[in-house]
C-alpha cells in the first residue's frame, strides 16, 4: 500500500491526531500491538518509542531524518570519514548531470526510506521514468497519525551518491546498531533488501538472538572485522539522543554511514517474544516521564 492510499485509509486517525496526539497514538498502538499503551510508566521498547514521539523535541532529530541534512550532524560528530561520496544534490530532476556521473550510482529523495533508484548501468536508464518517480516522491508526505513529527521538517531534496557493492555482485548486508542512551546493545543485520528480505539479531558478543522484529531469519553472517569501529561509531552518533538506530554498510572493511532512525518501525513492529520487547525497554532510560 503506497503512502497516498495509506493516508486515505487512515484519514480518521490523521484527524484525531490533530486533536489529541496522545489519544490517537493510544488507539493506534492498541490496534497494532494488541495491548494498552502506558505513557505514564512505559515498560516495553515500543511503548517508550511512543513516548519519544510525543515528548522528545531534540532539535537535531529533523535534520538527522533527512538523508542530506544528516551529513552535517555526522560531520559535527567527527564521523565524516563514514559518509558516502556525494555526486550531486538539488531539487530539480532535470538538473541531474547524467553525463558527469559514473556508470553506476544511486539516486535518492532525502525524506523517505524507500525513495531510492539504484542504477547499475547508466546506458539502460530511462530518464523520463526517473523524473516521473522523483517528482512524485518529492511531493510525498509522511503519515501524520504515526506521530513521527521529525520527518518532513527539512524540505526534501534529490541526492546522487556512489553505488556501493562488495565486488562480487552480492547484496550488501545492512548493519543496524540499536543504541540506548548512547550505548550499543544489539546489531540487527538485514540481507536481501532488494529481494528476499531477511534479518538476524546479534548481541555485542555476536551471539545470534532467537527473536523476531518483522522479517524471518537467514543463514547467518560472520562478525565483521571492523566490528569494534562499527560499535564505537554508532555510539558516537547516538550520544545526543535517548535512542537511535544507526545503520551502516561495510565495503572492503570500510564503514559507510547509512541513516539514523529514532523510532524503529514507528514503534509498531511486533517484537517476539514479548519478553524481549520488555528487555529492550529496560535498556532505555527516559530522563523524565510525563505523569
Amino acid at each position: 500500500m503506497n503512502t497516498i492510499t495509506k493516508n486515505i485509509v487512515l484519514t480518521p486517525f490523521n484527524l484525531l491526531y490533530k486533536i489529541s496526539p496522545e489519544l490517537e497514538l493510544k488507539w493506534m498502538f492498541r490496534l497494532k500491538q494488541g495491548y494498552k499503551l502506558n505513557l505514564k510508566d512505559p515498560k516495553t521498547f515500543n511503548e517508550k518509542l511512543q513516548w519519544i514521539k510525543l515528548y522528545d523535541r531534540n532539535e537535531w532529530m529533523p535534520k538527522c531524518c533527512d538523508k542530506y541534512a544528516v551529513r552535517e550532524y555526522v560531520t559535527k560528530m567527527g564521523c565524516e570519514n563514514t559518509l558516502n561520496t556525494l555526486y550531486w544534490d538539488g531539487t530539480d530532476p532535470d538538473q541531474i548531470p547524467y553525463d558527469e556521473l559514473p556508470d553506476q550510482f544511486v539516486i535518492k529523495v532525502t525524506h523517505g526510506s524507500t525513495f531510492n533508484i539504484i542504477v547499475t548501468d547508466k546506458a539502460k536508464l530511462n530518464k523520463n521514468e526517473v523524473k516521473s518517480k522523483l517528482n512524485q516522491w518529492l511531493k510525498a508526505k509522511f503519515i501524520p497519525c504515526y506521530g513521527e513529527w521529525f520527518y518532513g521538517k527539512v524540505p526534501p531534496r534529490i541526492i546522487v551518491e556512489q553505488y556501493l557493492e562488495d565486488g562480487h555482485g552480492n547484496d550488501l548486508y545492512d548493519y543496524k546498531v540499536f543504541c540506548f542512551n548512547g550505548k550499543a546493545k544489539l546489531v540487527d543485520v538485514h540481507s536481501g533488501r532488494y529481494g528476499e528480505h531477511r534479518r538476524n539479531v546479534y548481541d555485542l558478543d555476536w551471539n545470534f538472538l532467537p527473536v523476531h522484529f518483522k522479517y524471518e531469519n537467514f543463514e547467518g553472517v560472520e562478525k565483521p572485522e571492523v566490528f569494534d569501529e562499527l560499535i564505537a561509531t554508532a555510539e558516537r552518533l547516538s550520544s545526543e539522543f535517548h535512542h537511535a538506530r544507526v545503520d551502516f554498510f561495510i565495503v572492503n572493511n570500510r564503514i559507510y554511514f547509512g541513516e539514523i532512525t529514532f523510532t524503529n518501525g514507528a514503534g509498531f513492529d511486533h517484537i517476539t517474544p514479548y519478553s524481549f520487547d520488555l528487555e529492550m525497554g529496560s535498556w532505555l532510560e527516559l530522563e523524565s516521564v510525563k505523569k
